[in-house]
């Protein structure tokens, strides 16, 4: 249900006083995302466990949606009339000796008060610390600050779901945009559903949990492209673009628009929230099975059919904005680094004249969605913006907190892309931004989670920590105050491992993601194993793998250490840390496996014999490695496809989509260097 517009001023006393405690110049109060202001006058007076009771009956009376009525006592007053110039999601809170004030003007900017109010009290516990008097006054710089979650090669257990909307709520997160693919139980198509798709019934209560907490959740139902989900089937072959391709639909038959119709009827009730409709659209060329239109016109076919659905339903079109700019000539401008801004202008005035010919095609009620997980900065992408903003078309962005990287995200989970995407919104004065969330390669979700209170902080505050500021403030959250400095950062030291992970077992022009179609990928990619004949030859080979792995060894040794000691120390989310450390674990295979290998190519009988027996013992101990992941994963994901599930053509090689059961994509290589093993044995 959706939470009571109120306007109200808080007033909540209590009297009662703290001893034996911190003082509160000792405790480091962290809020994240960082409020507008936040000053700290001393310590209050305040008895914390009465406190936090009063948080969380208030929030509660407030997700049930049963008003403000139970919270009037002798402590507490409220001022419906309450009037003042606040964002509509902001408010203002002042902590005095013996009171608590709160101003807001909604029912969001009074929840998120209390959010921020929650964090206070846990870093008071955390820090056995008195709250402080302070005063925050605070509003967020993007109005729609949206996640993207994909789910279409694997879903979490339903419990999960809620908790994400929790933490999102936690971080003020106001909008989820789900692209949902084969994981509904359509009623109107139902051979598009998968096997262990959940109801409609079951994804709208996910939906009122969410919009309970002032998440909106809107579906992404793929479109003209991304379509194998649905042409993959039989009955849908008479719908492709290319009759050889499940990949694309053909745009001028009528029979396309019926189906997709359908799915977003059924998506919508699903998620009867929802004030945007993402069609999808991109990565896609179109013939129009030899029309003789153009790719860009057949899109702009599609994406007004689609865009005039929408708008009967009262909702909003959003439209990844790639083909049209690709189609007239212009992308390169936006994704090569080496361009000059006069560069980049002599592109646009060569080609813009490709867009503007088409210019009264492209619909007035969509969103362009302008993608760049990259480098949103450059001037080609701010040259793209400026487009669709010129011409009066309607323009957000998106960054992303995982793209196609394997095991986990890296690049400090790209927080510069994040931020600067977020700044440029900002400064355009952009209605919002989402993060993408691509399960291409499918990490385990938990580590997003530092992604995601990057673009919370960003997309909220705009840039008031930098980021070694920010890393420490998402360790306080998440883990306590006990993990925030800096000795206790483990995860940018694993990135580098994890990158060196993907193909540290296969040769150097091979890559994890592209094995299935080799003929032999045993002989054809994995890594040759040392010949007794020839001594050191294979160390001289791979001299630059075993470095790595050498260091990389030492390094991961030195996180799972890191890792242990925070499990025994963190207040909270221990799982993420046990998810971290089952990733660690699956690296340091592949190292000790590379450098077992190199003291087989010793020359010493001695050092090869006892190579041998380790190679021996290889087997049994990644059986161990992957059965632990899959005991840690299993507790919030579901690990393997349905049995029944049809596996589509797998166009951009997504990791997740090359086999039904999760050790068979995710660990394929590993699996094939045990098999390579074996023969070594014979």
């Amino acid at each position: 249900m959706r939470l009571l517009q109120v306007s109200a001023f808080l007033l909540l006393i209590f009297a009662f006083f703290s001893c034996g405690k911190k003082s509160s110049s000792e405790a480091h109060f962290v809020v994240l995302p960082s409020p507008v202001s936040f000053e700290i006058t001393g310590e209050s007076d305040l008895d914390i466990s009465t406190v936090e009771q009063w948080v969380n009956k208030t929030k509660d009376l407030l997700i049930s949606n049963q008003g403000l009525s139970g919270i009037r006592t002798e402590m507490f007053f409220v001022d419906l009339n309450y009037k003042n110039e606040l964002h509509p999601e902001g408010y203002e809170l002042k902590i005095s000796s013996d009171k608590i004030e709160i101003k807001a003007q909604s029912n969001a900017g009074f929840f998120y008060s209390l959010i921020t109010l929650g964090q206070l009290i846990e870093d008071a516990k955390d820090k056995n610390a008195p709250l402080p008097k302070c005063s925050i006054s605070d509003a967020p710089a993007l109005a729609y600050r949206a996640v993207h979650l994909d789910v279409k090669h694997h879903l979490e257990k339903k419990e999960y779901y809620f908790e994400l909307m929790d933490r999102f709520a936690a971080q003020k997160i106001n909008a989820v945009i789900i692209e949902i693919e084969d994981k509904l139980r359509y009623e109107l198509q139902p051979s598009v559903g998968s096997s262990d798709a959940f109801s409609i019934e079951e994804w709208k209560e996910i939906s009122h949990y969410a919009i309970s907490r002032n998440i909106r959740i809107s579906p992404l139902v793929q479109g003209l492209g991304h379509a194998s989900f649905i042409l993959k089937h039989d009955e849908y072959q008479s719908l492709r673009d290319d009759p050889e391709s499940d990949w694309a639909f053909n745009p001028l038959n009528e029979e396309t628009y019926k189906v997709q119709f359908d799915l977003y009827e059924d998506a919508l009730k699903a998620f009867p929230f929802a004030n945007y409709l993402h069609v999808g659209g991109d990565e896609v060329h179109t013939t129009g099975r030899n029309s003789g239109k153009s790719p860009l016109e057949l899109q702009l076919i599609w994406l007004n059919r689609v865009s005039a659905y929408a708008a009967q339903k009262g909702l909003t079109p959003i439209f990844w904005d790639d083909m049209p700019l690709q189609n007239a000539g212009v992308y390169r401008s936006i994704y090569d680094r080496k361009l000059t801004s006069p560069q980049v202008d002599s592109i646009w005035s060569e080609n813009e004249a490709n867009l503007n010919k088409y210019i009264d095609l492209f619909p007035k009620n969509c969103v362009y969605m302008r993608w760049n997980y990259d480098m949103p900065e450059s001037p080609g992408n701010n040259r793209a913006i400026k487009w669709f903003t010129d011409n009066g078309f309607k323009v957000m962005g998106a960054t992303a907190g995982q793209t196609r990287w394997n095991l986990m995200p890296l690049d400090q989970s790209n927080t510069d892309n994040i931020r600067d995407f977020a700044l440029i919104s900002i400064r355009n004065k952009a209605d919002g931004l989402l993060l993408t969330l691509w399960d291409d390669d499918s990490p385990h979700f938990e580590l997003y989670q530092r992604g995601i209170s990057i673009f919370a902080e960003y997309t909220w505050a705009g840039e008031k920590r930098n980021t070694e500021e920010l890393h420490a403030a998402y360790r306080q959250r998440a883990f306590g105050g006990k993990l925030a400095s800096i000795e206790n950062e483990f995860i940018n030291t694993l990135e580098g491992p994890v990158a060196d992970w993907k193909n540290m077992l296969l040769d150097k022009k091979r890559d994890r993601n592209r094995l299935r179609k080799l003929k032999n990928p045993i002989e054809e990619a994995l890594i040759s194993f040392p010949d007794p004949d020839s001594a050191g030859a294979w160390t001289k080979k791979y001299q630059e793998k075993i470095e790595k792995a050498e260091a990389n060894l030492a390094r991961v040794d030195s996180v799972l250490l890191q890792i242990e000691k925070s499990k025994k120390r963190a207040v909270r989310n221990s799982y993420t840390l046990e998810v971290y450390e089952q990733v660690a674990q699956a690296v340091q295979f592949s190292n000790r496996a590379i450098l077992t290998l190199a003291e087989l190519d010793e020359p010493s009988g001695e050092k090869r014999s006892q190579a041998q027996a380790k190679l021996s013992g290889m087997e049994a101990e990644w059986m161990a490695i992957q059965r632990n992941l899959e005991t840690v994963y299993g507790k919030t994901r579901q690990l393997n496809k349905p049995a029944d599930y049809i596996l589509d053509q797998d166009h951009h090689v997504h990791l997740a989509n090359q086999a039904k059961n999760f050790s068979d994509w995710q660990f394929y290589v590993e699996g094939l260097f045990l098999e390579k093993l074996k023969v070594l044995e014979k």
